[in-house]
């Protein structure tokens, strides 16, 4: 066709120029995967689990904690109601309580696919908001230790209790002192048995190499604050360091919490470590009825925490020697709990 002399056509009294469109034909693609269903799955994580396929269509099971299954189910039952509708599935909940699988039935792939990538969406943000349930830890509370840690807490008490917000609620119960490598999130039997399970296998893969199989000695010394103005502090806190100048320390503990990243168990909250224990918070400043309370709910019984003036304290106690440890053990402890020597209970260690 002519450019300059294109073809015309006549509508209703009106003049169109005719333009030549090219078509490129191209091969015919398998359509059934991105048709069969609503919910198309091309840009779903479709590897990411397994979907069989059933007499009667697809399925896919997920394991979920029993605590979770309400974020799902949604007030009267409404967020299951919409997912099933949105991607004509059938999601099967066990009954409260009783661990489980939930399983998502449907007639397309796609849709079971859709469906499942909801829901995991789902649970990893409510799971964000849990609070957390047992940390990874090394024991600080040797008897030696405590009596330092109480010498600790007579002399600020009788030096600094005039300075605002500072009273003897704020201090760790020495029988817990600790080192706290990592939180998780860990809220039925099966993810405690996943976590110890991994925390063995982090023994054989790479603690004992680091450790030569050994105890690490340790030297707890000094104090820090972790806020930006010592005036308003909410956390103080003891410096650990090895007691050869080493980094092993510091080794095992970003090893063992890059591994549970890595598993899904924990959230990464640092590029290293910080090897530090509590010795003074104001989340701890409560009155008698807090601890039932944090054991029941998992949360402070104060919205705002009052923060104390740490200024004389820093300056009196800077390098207060609060003895040497061997660390023997990593241990997974349970929050809000303490077996009979007064530390956290023990769900598993290495």
């Amino acid at each position: 066709m002519d450019v300059l002399r294109p073809s015309l056509i006549r509508i209703e009294g009106r003049v169109y120029r005719k333009n030549l469109i090219q078509e490129q034909a191209f091969p015919r693609e398998e359509e059934e995967e991105f048709c069969a269903g609503p919910g198309d799955c091309a840009d779903e994580p479709c590897d990411a689990f397994v979907v069989e396929e059933t007499e009667r269509g697809f399925q896919c099971r997920v394991e979920v904690p029993s605590p979770l299954y309400k974020y799902i189910i949604g007030k009267k039952g409404e967020t299951k109601k919409r997912l099933e509708a949105e991607t004509r599935t059938s999601i099967s909940i066990p009954k409260p309580g009783v661990e489980g699988e939930i399983v998502i039935t449907g007639q397309h792939r796609s849709g079971v696919i859709s469906a499942r990538t909801r829901i995991d969406v789902l649970l990893d943000s409510f799971r964000k908001k849990q609070p957390f349930t047992h940390f990874l830890s090394f024991a600080l509370n040797q008897l030696a230790i405590q009596e330092k840690f109480l010498q600790f807490k007579a002399e600020v008490l009788e030096k600094c209790s005039k300075d605002h917000g500072v009273s003897s609620s704020l201090f760790q119960n020495p029988a817990k002192f600790h080192l706290t490598l990592g939180t998780l999130v860990l809220l039925n039997e099966q993810e405690i048995q996943k976590a110890c399970d991994l925390l063995q296998r982090c023994k054989e893969d790479f603690v004992d190499q680091i450790t030569g199989g050994q105890p690490l000695t340790v030297e707890v010394a000094g104090v820090e604050y972790m806020n930006d103005d010592p005036a308003m502090t909410d956390v103080l806190y003891a410096k650990v360091h090895m007691k050869d100048g080493s980094d092993r320390l510091q080794m095992v503990a970003d090893q063992l919490v890059e591994r549970f990243v890595a598993s899904g168990l924990m959230l990464k909250e640092w590029d290293r470590v910080k090897l530090h224990a509590t010795v003074m918070n104001t989340l701890f400043r409560k009155d008698p009825t807090e601890e039932r309370n944090n054991t029941m709910t998992g949360k402070s019984s104060f919205k705002e925490r009052e923060s104390f003036n740490g200024q004389n304290i820093l300056k009196l106690f800077e390098n207060f020697y609060f003895g040497e440890v061997q660390l023997d053990s990593v241990r997974l402890s349970q929050r809000f709990s303490s077996d009979a020597s007064g530390y956290y209970a023990t769900s598993g260690q290495l």
